[in-house]
């Protein structure tokens, strides 16, 4: 009796192995997406005629996102692209969201090759898993709205900062609104090989 258990114990020791093995990284990953971390990655397609953005209206480098000036202990700089403002406790686009996004859309369409990243954020009301999960909202909100103003979806990405990066830190009511915003930053061009 105790020789079968030792042995179930070592079968099912072995079979927990080889399943936990059986789970590592595939022997061919798939190529890295282009994300904030990796801008000049490859996505895996040919961007063979997308046309760098005009000298005009183009910045002398990438914007540094929310997180990164935080990070580097600075204010996150404005570029051509401006926020858009929401209601406490909504992700609904308001009139003069509606207004800002066409504005930064008429941009993208004349800079075809810049890639921008929208970030949502919120004041410091609610919970921390809550704040996220609006900030995405809002991000999302921004970019539906954008699509449907002919902007390719493949140019635009989303990501949520919830209450973690304000840009005001007053407890007042203008502090808030402030913070209740989506921010659009631009992204390096999308390699074209």
């Amino acid at each position: 009796m105790l020789e079968r258990k030792r042995s179930l114990l070592l079968g099912s020791s072995f079979l927990s192995f080889a399943v936990l093995a059986a789970c590592g990284s595939p022997a061919n990953p798939p190529p890295p997406k282009w994300t904030v971390e990796n801008p000049s990655a490859s996505t895996g397609g040919s961007q063979a005629s997308a046309q760098k953005p005009s000298s005009a209206s183009k910045p002398d480098s990438a914007s540094q996102s929310s997180l990164d000036a935080l990070r580097s202990g600075q204010a996150a700089a404005s570029g051509p692209l401006k926020d858009a403002y929401f209601a406490f406790d909504s992700y609904d686009l308001s009139e003069e969201a509606r207004t800002t996004l066409k504005a930064n859309a008429e941009w993208l369409k004349a800079n075809p090759a810049a890639q921008v990243q929208i970030e949502g954020h919120c004041d410091e009301r609610g919970t921390n898993e809550y704040n996220m999960a609006l900030g995405v909202k809002r991000a999302q909100a921004a970019l539906d709205y954008l699509k449907t103003l002919g902007i390719a979806g493949e140019r635009l990405s989303t990501i949520s900062y919830g209450e973690e990066v304000p840009v005001c830190t007053e407890h007042t009511e203008d502090c808030w609104a402030k913070n209740r915003h989506d921010r659009f930053v631009i992204m390096s061009a999308k390699p074209t090989s």
